[in-house]
């Protein structure tokens, strides 16, 4: 295990709870203490620790750093006919550039993306995507379940699990900050954050649903089967605009929606279905 941030430690001490043999590499070494005494080894350079195990997983701050870390005459003679599970965060080209360089050394390589924080690691429901050589996630698999009961193997194109990460973070990011803005709102009309938070918590396999249809809709381009039309959608947008203005509080978030729609309005697809909105993005 290369890398002992938050998420890395999480991930070794797992492994060492399922009863695996881990060896662990920091660059600060004080962090391996605490993993030293629940059994790990520790060795004194990512050369040795790559030599100590055929399987090394790298969970650093971004692909250049592991990189960084990687590339030096010892680390790239020890990594030579080994496995590299990356499970840093990056984007799919990151994720063809690290298995391109991976293989140019002798390496195997799987690329892997958490979906979850560093306390949700290990439980049955926790999400991880893996993509990459079929026979090198076989071989890794055992490994990879130990981590989370929701492994899922994303096929071979390298870049496939971090699409569905990047995919996925967009969404979740995109659903808090429009609930920033809603919370603004209720911030200047007197009523406690805390229950707004409640309630979409409640509602959250409503959203997913509302979400998976237009995913539908967007894949079948069946923009003329409507139920929530751009135009309906682009006029309640309007509303979230004007309720900031009059509470005194930021529009900056509906307004660049509002934009978005705007334009899709301008190319003539108010009376198509929500989904048709994408092609504006096209």
């Amino acid at each position: 295990m290369i890398g002992l941030g938050d998420m890395g430690i999480r991930l070794a001490e797992i492994l060492l709870s399922k009863g695996f043999q881990v060896t662990v590499w920091n660059r600060s070494a004080g962090k391996a203490d605490a993993l030293a005494a629940q059994g790990a080894l520790v060795a004194d350079s990512a050369a040795a620790a790559i030599s100590a195990s055929p399987v090394i997983i790298t969970c650093v701050v971004d692909y250049n750093a592991t990189r960084n870390i990687l590339d030096t005459p010892e680390a790239r003679a020890a990594l030579k006919s080994r496995t590299q599970i990356e499970l840093s965060t990056g984007t799919p080209q990151d994720a063809r550039n690290a298995a391109a360089w991976a293989h140019s050394i002798g390496a195997k390589y799987l690329d892997g993306a958490i979906l979850a924080t560093p306390r949700q690691v290990g439980h049955e429901f926790t999400p991880i995507f893996v993509s990459g050589s079929r026979e090198v996630y076989e071989a890794t698999e055992p490994i990879m379940k130990a981590l989370a009961g929701g492994l899922q193997y994303m096929g071979e194109a390298v870049g496939a699990a971090s699409t569905w990460d990047i995919g996925f973070l967009n969404t979740v990011f995109g659903a808090i900050t429009g609930f920033f803005q809603g919370a603004r709102l209720f911030e200047a009309e007197g009523i406690p954050v805390n229950q707004l938070g409640d309630m979409i918590g409640k509602l959250g396999s409503v959203i997913g649903e509302m979400i998976r249809f237009e995913g539908d809709v967007i894949h079948h381009k069946k923009y003329d089967e409507v139920e929530s039309s751009v135009k309906t959608c682009y006029t309640g947008i309007g509303l979230f605009s004007r309720s900031a203005r009059e509470a005194g509080i930021s529009s900056e978030i509906p307004d660049f929606m509002y934009n978005i729609y705007q334009r899709a309005m301008d190319a003539g697809y108010g009376p198509k279905q929500l989904g048709a909105v994408i092609e504006v993005l096209r």
